[in-house]
């Protein structure tokens, strides 16, 4: 039976509910998965109808309830935002309340088992926060609501994949936090979460933080203080892992598939590699939590919500992936 994936819509004022709509009428999509989307009706029915795509919204109350036809939308109408005030494209706290509603929904269903996975759309941190919500975004929200005290984020795009040892801080603590005891907390963990994911072969690369790897203290001591020290701690304790290699190569490699993935030591250096490659297919997955979690990495875009013009392509690579490694995952904590 195809997999059963929760799709919340994100910001009602974003792109996400056009992308859902959009997603749904896929025949990729269609065949590889069962979709349910938490959203609201009346912001739904509103993107059918500006995207012009003939879905007919099935309301249901949980997953057991779907009717997993073509061109049929199964959603759990939460019923959180009032028509009165909603602007597409703008912020809102209303909106930024109800996405975390949407997503607080999808996850409850995940922890319950009643759904395989979760494949999230944009959500937006000014109207989060302007809806008192105290999340900085996705991942903390997942954590959050999973017990789990710090998720990875991977990166998967044409088959490579890439982890972060740091995300959202600043440059100069990034550089900071390139610790040996740190490298090696994430590579093990990583390692987990691929085998969690089915890719139990190959070797993790880690990419060097100064340019050519710091070249033995020329350029910096960060390789040579601590991520040449964690490769060979890790590999003295059986773990198959490499590097630092320079950032201007790694990436290919992996690309070519020398490596099953790299740990990318900063928010950017990661995500340049991955964006350049495909944006549009660029698509993140939050490892390290008892559910599986899949999302598009772009934001809810509000200059065009509404307009129809918003690309799909993300959103169905997102669910697509939810679909293709939830067979391998298995509710645990990792």
């Amino acid at each position: 039976m195809k997999p059963l994936i929760a799709v919340p819509i994100g910001d009602p004022a974003g792109i996400g509910p056009e992308i859902v709509v959009k997603s749904i009428a896929n025949k990729d999509v269609f065949q590889a998965a069962r979709c349910i989307i938490i959203g609201d009706k009346k912001v739904m029915e509103d993107a059918i109808a500006f995207t012009k795509i003939p879905l007919k919204i099935n309301v249901i109350k949980k997953s057991s309830e779907g009717v997993f036809e073509e061109n049929v939308l199964n959603l759990i109408d939460l019923d959180n935002v009032n028509m009165n005030d909603f602007r597409l494209g703008e912020v809102s706290g209303m909106c930024g309340k109800a996405a975390y509603e949407y997503i607080a929904k999808s996850i409850e269903l995940a922890n319950l088992g009643e759904v395989d996975a979760v494949s999230t759309t944009p959500i937006n941190k000014e109207s989060l926060k302007a809806g008192g919500i105290d999340f900085i975004g996705h991942t903390e929200i997942f954590g959050a609501l999973t017990g789990t005290e710090d998720p990875l984020t991977m990166f998967e795009v044409r088959g490579m994949r890439v982890f972060f040892l740091t995300r959202h801080v600043s440059l100069r603590e990034a550089c900071d936090l390139v610790t040996k005891d740190r490298i090696k907390d994430y590579v093990k963990r990583c390692k987990e979460v691929l085998d969690t994911l089915g890719v139990k072969d190959g070797t993790m690369a880690i990419a060097g933080l100064n340019p050519h790897s710091g070249e033995h203290g020329l350029f910096g001591y960060e390789e040579v203080n601590h991520v040449t020290p964690a490769v060979e701690e890790l590999q003295a304790e059986g773990y198959d892992v490499v590097g630092p290699i320079g950032a201007d190569s790694v990436f290919h490699m992996a690309l070519q598939g020398r490596f099953n993935s790299v740990l990318s030591l900063y928010h950017d250096q990661g995500h340049i590699a991955t964006k350049t490659l495909d944006f549009d297919r660029t698509i993140a997955i939050t490892g390290g939590m008892p559910i599986l979690r899949t999302s598009v990495d772009h934001v809810t875009a509000m200059d065009i919500a509404g307009k129809g013009i918003a690309s799909e392509i993300s959103m169905v690579e997102a669910i697509l992936l939810g679909a293709k490694y939830s067979p391998y995952f298995t509710k645990q904590s990792l």
